[in-house]
């Protein structure tokens, strides 16, 4: 029975993934059709996981693992996908079908005659796919490659909108700080590797032998488990990261409630639980999350009393539950965690698609049933307190400020210092990159030669990157200097030490391909538009809807997402960067994370936002 529930395990990946791709078929104004064969994908899925839940009780409640395919496999290195299921598992799996088929029925009438009626299935479909991926991942390859689907989905329902200035910008704010979790991810990855010398699946984390590799490494683990914490804390939006929940309430309210209000935002709670083992014997770090956990709840709280929006006082409320959540994990009760999980999740999507009608029961309330505030503890609290207070949650806590003055500012300081914007500096680039890999095929190194010029070159990766990121003049230019931080990150850990170039391939195939492709399309849209750059936003998706599309895949495809064989390089060559070389870990990380916000800036300005030609219908800039 064990051996057959965990063949069927793959059941829950496959059918939304079926979906997702037979959704793309129907033409935009077959609503019907859209609607109908979303909702019964996805009450399939929530009756299958009825029946399996069923029998997996009566068969013990035992932990499954399942090992689906090897995608690629030399000496010492392994990249699988494998599925687990447990408890945590079965608790996502029932919120997850549930609240999406609840979404799906409210979706169907909400956004009746909605110009993008199709788009908003299509993307939910591919979330409910990455979700899935996700919680019945076991291990951190799996986990990682539904992290991207349900960034890139989350990016595309906030940006729903997509004729608007806010939405689409508040898109692009949102994917940023999803992508420095994936910098927790990614070196999470890294370290684990090095650690127990092999990929391994969550299910053996308890083991004796790996639970001695963790005490034996006690340091180690601690830098680990810091990268896991800084993952969780971006995607459930604790402190700092706590602003960006509420900004991803400008797609529309279906997608708020089943992303911010249920399921999304209690990723990182997911990924604390899931990794439990690693960090349960540190006490350093129950205290990190305990802190963090009760700092967001209390900042959190007092910003959430004074929002005008009552999406956003939903938003700042769930984000100070999941501070207590975050607290019990630390504490050891996983299964009280999950019961209140649960609770969250079902309470604010309730509180977010009703939450239209009660604005407007008590705007009529307040005007035919006012009742004067009745005394309470609060007045007692000294006025200059109280007003201090009120002044600090309207200015959330100055979050927002601090993650602009000590994250994006001065990355926008260095990428405007470096001087790429030449021809002739570009040239000289090119020169140095040939001469390197000159060097590399016909020199001998020492080992310690080897490791500072990969710090050089992976520095030139990194400046490339951050060129590309504040580039404005030209689209064009950003695009290149993206693309080549790729052949840099190549170059500098093929230096890093000996190994087979085709290692190599398997990491630039999907990028040369891609680059190639996007650059002709970038050039096209330049010669008939006469100017493209990235000082605005062109909105050239209502021209270019196909070119849009087309170019959204480059995009991806450059920046690792699953769809080409650099997804499985980018883990690749961090298995070939050493233990004790957290330096150039850093910055092959920080290159590529960087790397990814620059091509979905390139996307958005080039496609989104507000038609610059003005001839088509532009909704006003604060709308």
């Amino acid at each position: 029975m064990k051996t057959e529930l965990e063949f069927y395990m793959q059941f829950f990946l496959w059918l939304p993934l079926a979906s997702y791709i037979l959704s793309l078929i129907p033409g935009k104004h077959h609503e019907k059709t859209i609607s109908w064969g979303t909702f019964t994908s996805v009450l399939l899925h929530l009756t299958f996981a009825i029946v399996f839940l069923i029998v997996w009780g009566i068969d013990g409640f035992q932990n499954l693992s399942h090992r689906e395919w090897v995608l690629y496999q030399t000496d010492g290195y392994m990249f699988y996908i494998d599925f687990f299921f447990d408890k945590t598992t079965a608790t996502f799996l029932i919120m997850g079908s549930f609240l999406t088929s609840l979404v799906t029925v409210y979706s169907r009438y909400y956004l009746h005659r909605e110009s993008g009626y199709k788009r908003f299935f299509n993307t939910l479909l591919l979330f409910f796919f990455g979700y899935n991926l996700v919680i019945f991942s076991g291990n951190l390859e799996t986990l990682f490659t539904g992290w991207e689907v349900l960034g890139i989905s989350s990016f595309l329902l906030i940006a729903f909108y997509r004729d608007r200035y806010l939405p689409v910008k508040n898109a692009l704010k949102v994917f940023s700080i999803y992508r420095l979790g994936d910098i927790g991810i990614i070196l999470a990855m890294w370290l684990s590797h090095h650690m127990f010398h092999e990929n391994t699946a969550f299910i053996d984390w308890s083991s004796e032998h790996l639970q001695h590799l963790l005490h034996e490494h006690e340091s180690t683990a601690v830098i680990l488990s810091v990268f896991l914490v800084v993952a969780a804390a971006a995607k459930s939006a604790q402190l700092p990261f706590s602003s960006w929940l509420p900004r991803a309430m400008e797609g529309p309210t279906p997608s708020s409630a089943i992303f911010y209000g249920s399921l999304s935002v209690h990723m990182g709670a997911f990924i604390l639980i899931r990794t439990y083992d690693i960090w349960s014997h540190l006490l350093s770090i129950k205290i990190l999350i305990i802190i963090l956990g009760v700092a967001t709840c209390f900042v959190a709280t007092g910003i959430a009393r004074v929002q005008t929006s009552v999406k956003s006082q939903i938003a700042y409320s769930s984000v100070a539950q999941i501070g207590i959540i975050f607290c019990e994990i630390a504490l050891g009760w996983n299964t009280l965690a999950l019961i209140h999980i649960a609770g969250n999740a079902f309470l604010r999507s309730y509180q977010l698609l009703t939450s239209p009608s009660v604005v407007t029961y008590l705007m009529k309330d307040m005007f035919y049933n006012f009742n004067p505030k009745k005394k309470n503890i609060e007045g007692k609290v000294s006025k200059k307190l109280e007003y201090t207070f009120y002044v600090l949650g309207t200015r959330e806590f100055t979050i927002n400020m601090f993650l602009y003055s000590y994250l994006w500012n001065p990355m926008k300081w260095i990428g405007r210092k470096i001087p790429l914007k030449s021809k002739s500096l570009l040239v000289i680039t090119t020169m140095l990159f040939i001469a390197g890999t000159i060097l590399l095929i016909g020199t001998d190194l020492s080992e310690s030669t080897r490791h500072i010029i990969s710090m050089i070159l992976g520095m030139i990766g990194l400046v490339s990157v951050f060129a590309a990121f504040t580039e404005r003049e030209n689209t064009l230019r950003s695009w290149l200097l993206v693309c080549s931080n790729h052949f840099w990150v190549a170059l500098a850990v093929t230096f890093n030490e000996h190994y087979s170039w085709e290692h190599n391939i398997i990491y630039l195939s999907g990028v040369v391909v891609a680059m190639g492709i996007g650059y002709l399309l970038l050039n096209g849209i330049k010669k008939k538009e006469g100017k493209l750059d990235l000082n605005n936003f062109y909105g050239l998706g209502y021209d270019y809807s196909k070119r849009a599309f087309a170019f959204l895949l480059c995009a991806l495809a450059v920046s690792g997402f699953p769809i080409t064989p650099t997804f499985i390089g980018e883990d690749l060559i961090f298995s070939h960067i050493h233990e004790d070389q957290i330096g150039l870990s850093l910055i092959v990380s920080i290159s590529l994370i960087i790397d990814g916000l620059a091509l979905v800036r390139i996307y958005a300005r080039t496609f989104m936002g507000p038609h610059y030609k003005k001839n088509h219908e532009v909704a006003d800039r604060a709308s």
